[in-house]
C-alpha cells in the first residue's frame, strides 16, 4: 500500500496483527529478566472476616523464598483506587470480599512462591457477609467500610415527574455479573532501579493513573516510577484498576531483584472488578398514539467491596435510563452500594448495557399494549438533535437514532430453519437433538445511545509528540510518541494513518507507550481515537507549521508568509509546494537542516457535573446503535441459538473500515454472551465459577456473521469528524437477543443471562444479587421502600 492509501480512511492492517495471529507477539505475561523472581498473591477465602494475626516466618524459612510482604510493609499510602482511594494494598485488619489480597511472596520459581503462600499463617475471624445491596443500603445496616455502604446515589428529575399518560407499562429486571474475561491474565515485570525507583512493564489501560497510585503507595515521587506498556491481551475495562502493580513493586524493592508477577485464570477472575449486577424497575407511560409521556426508573447496582469506578457507572446508568427517546417527564433514581461481593467497575458499555435491557423491554411491552409495531414505536419516539435530554442537556448533532433502527429493520431476514438445515443449525447443535417441531424462532430489536469520552466536568486531555526527520538513508520518517494504551482498539494503526495524512510521509514509527510523555488518559469511554487521535493530529499539524515556516525563511519569503506559511505553502505527497511563490522542494530537502518536533495536548469541550436534581450538561457527545437479533429456541430444553445479528451504528467519519469491523463484531459478541451465557455466579459472596470451564464465553459456533451498516455522519467538534465505536454495540446486543427470545417463547423474561430454567420452568428464578428469589421481593423495592431506606 502507498502512503496515501495507508492514511486516514484506508483499511490499514494492524502492525501487530501478524504476530498476534501467528503466536509470536510478546504479551506482558511473556516478559522475563535475568535472575528474576516469581511472585504470587495470597487471597482471603472469606467474603468478610477480621484478621487476628498474620505470620510470615514459616514462609520465609522455605529455601528459595526471597520475600513476603503484607500490609505492614507498605511504606506509603495504604490504599489506592481509580476514583476513591478506599482499597487496601493488603487487607490489614479486615477482609471485605473473598479474594482480597492479604500477602504476596517472591521466590526463585512459581511453585516455591505458592508454597510460601501456603505457609503464611493467617488467623481469620469470619463475619457474616452482607451481600444484598438493598439490605446494605437500608436503615440500620452495619457499615462495611469507614466510607459507608453507599458509593453514590443520584436523583434525577425532569419536567413534571408526576405526569403520566393513559397507557402504562411497568416491570422489574435483573442483570447478572459479567466478567471481562480477557484471554491474557494480568502480568507485570518490575525491575528495581539504581535511583531507588522502579521500572515496570505491564498490561494496563491507563499508564499515568497507575503511576500515580503506585507512587503514592510506595511513598515515592512519581518521576521515580516509570511505566511502559507491555503487550495487552484484551481489557474491556478490566485493566483500568490497579491489581498486581503495587505488590510486584514492593517485592522488587524489598529484594533488589527483578520480579515477574502474574495471575492464573482463577486469580484473574478474583483480581479485577467486573460488570455491575443490577436490579431495575421501570414504569413507562404514553399516549394512545404512542408518544412517550414519562419514564420512571429505579436502579440499584451492586458495587462490591470497593469503589473502583462505581460512582461514574451509576451516573451513566441513570442518565441513560430513559433510552434514546424524547421523554418530557422523568423520575430516575440510581444507587450503587458497597457489599461483601467482589468489586465491580468498568466494563464495555459502562452502565448503559444494563439499563438498555430495561428500557428496551419496556418499549416492547408498550408496543404490545398499543398494538403497534415495535420498530414503529421506536422510530416515533427516537431522539433528534435539538431535543432536551432528561438531564436538561440539549442533544447536539448528529444522532441518527431513527436512521439506525430503520436500517436494521430493513435488512433481509435469515432463511427459516427446515428439516434440510444442518443439525448444527438447531439449538444445542448435534448433541441436543432438538425436535424441529418444538423449535420456535423470534425476532427482537434494541435501540440505545452511549455517551462518548469522560463526563461530568472531568478535564479530559491527551498529549502526544510528533517528530519528522531523515533516517540513515536520507528518507523522511515520522516518529509518534503517545502514552495511549493499545488494548486492541487500533490506536497503533490510527496513529500512523493520521501521521501519514498530515505529514505526507510513508514511514511512521510509533514509540512504545510509556510515562515518558504526557498522559493520554484511559483507553476507555470510547475516547482514544477522538482524544489521542486529536493529540497526534495536533502535534503533526504543529510540525508541519514549523517546517513550512523554516522553508519560508530559507526562501526569503515575506514575514507574513513565515508567520502563516499555510497561506502559501502546502505538503502534497512528499513535496512542499507553493503555487504563488513557485516553490517546489522535497520533504527530504526541507529536512536537511535537521528534525522538526512538536508536542500537543488535546482537550474536548468542557462538561458540567450533575446538580442535586440530576440536571446539567454532563456528556461530551453520544453515539447511537440498533441491533436486530434472530434466535431459535428449543422449547423442551430451553436452549437458544442466535441465528442472525444485524447492526446499524452511528460511527462518525470512519478512519479505518477494517478496524471498525473488528470493534463492532467484538462488541456484539460480548453483548450476546451476556444475553445467553456469561455470568459470574456468587453464593454468599464467594465466586463459584472462576474458570473458563464454568464461566462460558461465546465461541465461533455461537456468534453468527454480523450484518453491519455503518452510519457515517461526521461529529462536528471531533478530529476528522470521528466517533468512538467500541462500546455502543455492546449496549444493544444483549437487549436485542433478549427481545428475540421473548418473542420466540411468548412470555415475559426479566433476567439476563437467560438460562434454560427461565424458559422451561425447571426452577424458581434466582436473584443474582443475593436477595430473595425473584419475583418474591419485587414489590418490596418496586415502590421504593428498599431504596436507600425509603
Amino acid at each position: 500500500m502507498t502512503g496515501r492509501s495507508r492514511g486516514v480512511g484506508g483499511s490499514v492492517v494492524r502492525p501487530d496483527g501478524s504476530a498476534k495471529a501467528g503466536g509470536t507477539f510478546v504479551y506482558a505475561g511473556d516478559l522475563s529478566a535475568p535472575g528474576m523472581l516469581h511472585a504470587r498473591t495470597l487471597r482471603s477465602p472469606h467474603p468478610r472476616a477480621r484478621i487476628r494475626r498474620v505470620d510470615t516466618a514459616a514462609a520465609l524459612r522455605i529455601p528459595g523464598v526471597a520475600a513476603v510482604v503484607t500490609a505492614v510493609d507498605v511504606p506509603g499510602v495504604a490504599t489506592y483506587g481509580l476514583i476513591v482511594a478506599d482499597q487496601p494494598v493488603f487487607a490489614a485488619t479486615e477482609t471485605r470480599y473473598a479474594g482480597e489480597p492479604v500477602a504476596a511472596a517472591a521466590a526463585v520459581d512459581a511453585p516455591t512462591a505458592r508454597r510460601a503462600l501456603a505457609a503464611v499463617e493467617v488467623e481469620y475471624e469470619p463475619l457474616p457477609p452482607l451481600v444484598d445491596p438493598e439490605v446494605a443500603a437500608g436503615p440500620g445496616a452495619e457499615p462495611l467500610h469507614p466510607d459507608g455502604n453507599v458509593f453514590r446515589e443520584i436523583t434525577l428529575r425532569h419536567g413534571d415527574p408526576d405526569a403520566a399518560g393513559p397507557v402504562v407499562v411497568e416491570d422489574s429486571y435483573l442483570v447478572g455479573m459479567q466478567d471481562q474475561a480477557f484471554l491474557a491474565p494480568e502480568a507485570a515485570l518490575v525491575v528495581p532501579a539504581a535511583d531507588g525507583g522502579v521500572d515496570m512493564w505491564l498490561a494496563t489501560q491507563w499508564l499515568h493513573s497507575d503511576r500515580e497510585q503506585i507512587a503514592a503507595c510506595l511513598g515515592l515521587p512519581e518521576e521515580l516510577v516509570r511505566l511502559e506498556l507491555a503487550g495487552v491481551g484484551g481489557a474491556f475495562g478490566g485493566r483500568e484498576d490497579v491489581t498486581l502493580q503495587v505488590h510486584g513493586a514492593l517485592l522488587a524493592r524489598a529484594t533488589g531483584t527483578p520480579v515477574r508477577i502474574a495471575y492464573d485464570r482463577v486469580e484473574s477472575f478474583l483480581g479485577h472488578p467486573h460488570r455491575h449486577p443490577a436490579r431495575m424497575w421501570f414504569r413507562h407511560t404514553a399516549t394512545e398514539a404512542g408518544d412517550l409521556v414519562s419514564v420512571h426508573a429505579r436502579i440499584i447496582m451492586d458495587g462490591g467491596a470497593y469503589a473502583s469506578s462505581s460512582p461514574a457507572v451509576i451516573a451513566n446508568a441513570v442518565t441513560h435510563a430513559a433510552g434514546p427517546y424524547r421523554v418530557p417527564n422523568t423520575r430516575l433514581d440510581g444507587l450503587v452500594v458497597r457489599t461483601n461481593n467482589p468489586p465491580c467497575g468498568a466494563m464495555r458499555g459502562f452502565g448503559v448495557p444494563q439499563v438498555t435491557i430495561g428500557h428496551e423491554a419496556q418499549m416492547d411491552r408498550l408496543a404490545d399494549r398499543l398494538r403497534m409495531d415495535p420498530v414503529e414505536l421506536r422510530v416515533r419516539n427516537a431522539l433528534r438533535p435539538g431535543d432536551v435530554l432528561p438531564t436538561g442537556q440539549v442533544l447536539g448533532p448528529p444522532l441518527p437514532a431513527r436512521e439506525a433502527i430503520e436500517a436494521v429493520a430493513a435488512r433481509p431476514l435469515p432463511a427459516a430453519l427446515t428439516a434440510a438445515s444442518p443439525v448444527t443449525a438447531r439449538p444445542g447443535g448435534r448433541g441436543a437433538h432438538a425436535d424441529l417441531a418444538r423449535v420456535r424462532r423470534g425476532v427482537g430489536y434494541a435501540l440505545a445511545y452511549k455517551n462518548l469520552l469522560f463526563s461530568e466536568g472531568f478535564d479530559d486531555s491527551s498529549t502526544a509528540r510528533a517528530r519528522l526527520e531523515l533516517d540513515a538513508d536520507g528518507r523522511p520518517v515520522a516518529t509518534i510518541h503517545s502514552a495511549c494504551a493499545e488494548v486492541g482498539q487500533g490506536f497503533v494503526t490510527v496513529a500512523g494513518q493520521i501521521a501519514r495524512t498530515e505529514l505526507g510521509v510513508d514511514e511512521v514509527v510509533l514509540r512504545p507507550a510509556d510515562t515518558g510523555v504526557g498522559s493520554a488518559g484511559s483507553t476507555s469511554a470510547s475516547r482514544q481515537t477522538w482524544m489521542s487521535g486529536g493529540a497526534v493530529r495536533g502535534a503533526c499539524v504543529a510540525v508541519v507549521d514549523r517546517l513550512l515556516a523554516r522553508v519560508a525563511r530559507r526562501l526569503g519569503l515575506p514575514p507574513e508568509v513565515v508567520e502563516a506559511p499555510r497561506r502559501s505553502l502546502v505538503i502534497t505527497g512528499s513535496e512542499i509546494v507553493g503555487a504563488e511563490t513557485g516553490t517546489r522542494l522535497t520533504l527530504a530537502e526541507a529536512l536537511a537542516e535537521g528534525p522538526v518536533e512538536a508536542e500537543h495536548t488535546f482537550h474536548h469541550r468542557r462538561t458540567t457535573a450533575l446538580d442535586a436534581h440530576g440536571q446539567g450538561d454532563p456528556h461530551v457527545a453520544f453515539a447511537a446503535a440498533a441491533h436486530r437479533a434472530v434466535v431459535d429456541v428449543d422449547l423442551d430444553l430451553g436452549l437458544v441459538r442466535v441465528v442472525s445479528m444485524a447492526l446499524a451504528q452511528d460511527c462518525g467519519t470512519v478512519l479505518n473500515p477494517l478496524s471498525l469491523r473488528g470493534q463492532v463484531e467484538g462488541g456484539t459478541a460480548q453483548g450476546l454472551g451476556l444475553a445467553v451465557m456469561e455470568e459470574l455466579v456468587t453464593v454468599d459472596g464467594v465466586v463459584t465459577n472462576p474458570t473458563l470451564h464454568d464461566y462460558l464465553l461465546p465461541t465461533t459456533a455461537d456468534v453468527p456473521a454480523l450484518d453491519f451498516v455503518a452510519l457515517t455522519h461526521p461529529q462536528p467538534d471531533a478530529p476528522y469528524g470521528v466517533k468512538g465505536v467500541g462500546e455502543t454495540p455492546t449496549c444493544t446486543a444483549t437487549a436485542a437477543v433478549l427481545a428475540a427470545v421473548r418473542a420466540a417463547v411468548g412470555r415475559d423474561l426479566h433476567r439476563v443471562p437467560v438460562r434454560p430454567v427461565d424458559l422451561v420452568d425447571l426452577a424458581d428464578p434466582v436473584d443474582p444479587l443475593g436477595g430473595a428469589p425473584y419475583p418474591g421481593n419485587k414489590a418490596a423495592w418496586r415502590d421504593g421502600t428498599r431504596m436507600s431506606g425509603g
